[in-house]
Formats: structure tokens, C-alpha cells, sequence
């Protein structure tokens, strides 16, 4: 097996040789580049844990390369993307809840986020990729997360993460998945994920391609429909689930079956989880030229497992093209709530209880926001934004003797790219 300094070497010697494999066409038909930052200020203005701030930052490069006109390989692609997050957790530091309002914080440190080989056939109509990526850039992602902030609804539904072992960007592991378009506006996608914890560590360079430390797969489907590229109103609607294999632990009994907190054990590892989705994003007026209106909205629910939270819901829109002299702006509000498991909260209140307080947490966590974007030029926009949480969780720090207060709080996001 190659030693992970060697793979390091051999992964920058492919980024470096990327753009020799030009010489056999025009270079911009071979490699696209792909270089981006996107920056998330946030402050606590009330409520939470006490007030503070935190910046959190990520670095995204690489290259798609057409392995076409490379070499004549028809369909075939390699996307391959580096990461380097950075920065601090304004929901670690001062709200006091689990759910960020910075949602590319996460896996920090300068990782390999994605080697994979695409393949296209039967004239684009099946769609095949394997090698090193994450789940939610495949299953459950919006191109409206661009326009918020929060980790409630993007990059993608919090309650995924919460209640499965989904794999995230830019935590990468083996994977393939295939997309099947069943006639032009409709299609199956199906993928399988390979779940190792000891890959979201911090410090982790996403180069360590053994198996040994994993602990199942996760397989998300999907089948959607797309609305037609001649569509004045675009639209997408989406039903599917996941099933996850991986090991992970009881949010309350030991193995035993007594809650862990009273017997003193640790709680009992268990295997076999699922849930299932549906989601649409709908533009409800458009202009011709880009600009309109766009609502969206999904509904997760688990079906199987112990799980902390019992569904999910998200509702919101997108404008885009605010007034005459700005037509490039928007404009996007989003709403979610987390309802909890019973089992979650009687671990909750057990907890609050040992350490002498009374009562039991809220059952669920609403998190607003209201997000204005500006485009100052073409590869550079910033997006002042608002949110409001009702109710933070407690599952960050479960010995809590007193809810915390709802949280507002300010945020400024910057997204710049090649």
C-alpha cells in the first residue's frame, strides 16, 4: 500500500500534470478550472449562550478534465477538488446550539474532496461516477444554497446528517453512483457511500484510502422529475430515502435497554438506519432574463433506527433580480424545524436532571433566514444576512439546567470565484 506522504505527492504531481493534457486540443476545451473562496462572518446580537463572533472560510481548487478531448475517450470526465476550511463556530462558541448558522464549517483543514471518473452513455441518458466523493453534493443538494448561510438547509437538510451517516463535503470516501434519465425530464439516480468515521477528523488530508477503520455504506435514491430546458418556469420535484448499514449509537439505552445516563453504561451501539424525502423547488415568475421568483420546500422523515429527531421541514423562497437598477441581486428568506425523537429528550432530560436542574427541553428548533445578496462584479458577491432561532438545542451540552434563549444573530456571507 503507498504511504500517505507518497500519495500526497502523487495526488499534487496529477494536479500539476492536469494541464499538460492539453497538447492534444485546445486547453480550454480539455481542463476547467475550478477556484473559489467563500467566507461566513456571523455574531450572537441576543440570546444563546452569551454573545461572540466567528469566521469561518473555505478554499475550493482543482480541474474537470475532458478526458475526450484529451485522448478520444468519449463521455468519460475526471473532477478532481482540493478544500482548505478554516475558521471558527459561532454555534460552538457562543449560541450554544448544534446546528451552525455557518454551514461550511466542518472537516477543517486542506483535504481531497473529490477523485472521481464520470462516464457518460447511451447518448448522456445513463451517468456513471465512482472513485473518492461525498453524498450531498449527489443526493439532497440545491443550487438555492448558494443564496443562504445556515446549516439547517444547506448545503443540504440538516436531519439527514442528524438521523443517518450521510456522507458530507468535503469528507470523502469510496463511492459510485448512477443516474438513469428514464425519458428526457425524468430520472433515477441511486448511489452507495462508504461510511469511516475517522475521516471527518480535523487534521485529516482525505489521502488515506484504506477500508479498515469503515463502518457500513450508506445508499441514497432518488426518483425526479425536471422541468424541460424550453421551460419559461423551471422547476424540479424530488421523492426518495437512504439506507445506512453503519454502526452508530443508541441516543439513549446502554445495551441493556436502561437509559445509559441512570445505569451508568455507555449507550449500545447499534446498525441499520433509513429515511425518506420529498423536496421541490418551483419558479412561480421569470422575466425571461434570469430574473423571478422561486419557492421551495422539503419534508424529511426517518422510517427505521433509534433516532434523535423524529422529521424535518423547510419551506422558503429566492428572488432573483431585486429592483430595475439591480437585476442581478437577490433576495431569499428560508424556515426549518427540527422535531426531536422522544428518545432524544428523555436523554435530555435525564441529563438535566443529574445535574440539578427540572423539566425537559423543547421538542423541536426553528431557525429562520432573511439573506440580501449583492453582486459587486461577476465572480464577486456578498450576502448580508439575518437569522432567528427559536428554541436552540440542547445536544451540544445536554447538562444544561435552564433552556437556552432564542438567538439572533447577524451574518455576512462572501463567495468569490474564477
Amino acid at each position: 500500500m503507498t504511504c500517505p506522504s507518497r500519495r500526497r505527492l502523487l495526488l499534487v504531481a496529477i494536479l500539476l500534470a492536469l494541464p499538460s493534457l492539453a497538447t492534444a486540443a485546445d486547453a480550454s476545451e480539455v481542463f476547467a478550472p475550478k477556484l473559489a473562496y467563500t467566507g461566513e462572518a456571523a455574531a450572537t446580537l441576543d440570546g444563546g449562550k452569551s454573545s461572540g463572533t466567528a469566521y469561518a472560510g473555505q478554499l475550493m481548487f482543482g480541474a474537470d478534465v475532458n478526458l475526450d478531448a484529451a485522448f478520444g475517450w468519449r463521455g468519460a470526465t475526471i473532477k478532481a477538488y482540493g478544500i482548505n476550511r478554516h475558521g471558527t463556530n459561532l454555534a460552538r462558541s457562543s449560541t450554544g446550539n448544534s446546528t451552525s448558522v455557518q454551514e461550511i464549517y466542518g472537516g477543517q483543514g486542506t483535504r481531497l474532496a473529490n477523485l472521481t471518473l464520470e462516464q457518460k452513455l447511451l447518448n448522456d441518458r445513463l451517468v456513471l461516477e465512482a472513485g473518492r466523493s461525498v453524498a450531498n453534493i449527489h443526493f439532497l443538494g440545491s443550487e438555492l444554497c448558494q443564496y443562504f448561510q445556515g446549516n439547517s438547509a444547506c448545503g443540504n437538510p440538516t436531519y439527514v446528517f442528524r438521523t443517518s451517516n450521510f456522507t458530507w463535503w468535503p469528507v470523502s470516501s469510496w463511492m459510485a453512483d448512477a443516474t438513469a434519465w428514464v425519458t428526457p425530464d425524468v430520472y433515477v439516480r441511486v448511489g452507495a457511500y462508504q461510511v469511516d468515521p475517522s475521516q471527518a477528523e480535523d487534521g485529516q488530508h482525505g489521502l488515506k484510502w484504506s477500508a479498515n477503520q469503515a463502518t457500513g455504506w450508506v445508499v441514497p435514491y432518488t426518483i425526479g422529475w425536471r422541468s424541460p430546458a424550453s421551460a419559461r418556469l423551471k422547476a424540479k420535484y424530488e421523492v426518495g430515502g437512504w439506507q445506512d448499514n453503519s454502526t452508530y449509537r443508541d441516543p439513549l439505552r446502554d445495551a441493556n435497554g436502561n437509559p445509559a445516563l441512570l445505569s451508568g453504561q455507555v449507550t449500545a451501539s447499534r446498525h441499520g438506519r433509513a429515511g425518506a424525502f420529498v423536496r421541490f423547488e418551483q419558479q412561480v415568475s421569470s422575466d425571461g432574463n434570469g430574473r423571478g421568483l422561486t419557492v421551495f420546500g422539503a419534508a424529511l422523515k426517518g422510517t427505521s433506527g433509534q433516532l434523535i429527531e423524529d422529521h424535518f421541514l423547510q419551506a422558503g423562497l429566492v428572488q432573483k433580480g431585486t429592483f430595475a437598477s439591480r437585476p442581478q441581486d437577490s433576495i431569499a428568506f428560508v424556515v426549518t424545524q427540527q422535531k426531536y425523537s422522544d428518545i432524544a429528550l428523555e436523554n435530555l432530560r435525564l441529563a438535566r436532571a443529574a445535574a440539578g436542574g427540572s423539566g425537559t427541553p423543547h421538542d423541536s428548533q426553528v431557525m429562520m433566514e432573511l439573506s440580501y445578496g449583492i453582486q459587486l462584479t461577476p465572480q464577486l458577491r456578498i450576502a448580508p444576512n439575518l437569522h432567528y432561532i427559536v428554541h436552540p438545542d440542547q445536544f451540544d451540552e445536554p447538562a444544561r439546567q435552564r433552556d437556552l434563549p432564542n438567538a439572533l444573530i447577524a451574518g455576512l456571507r462572501i463567495d468569490w470565484s474564477l
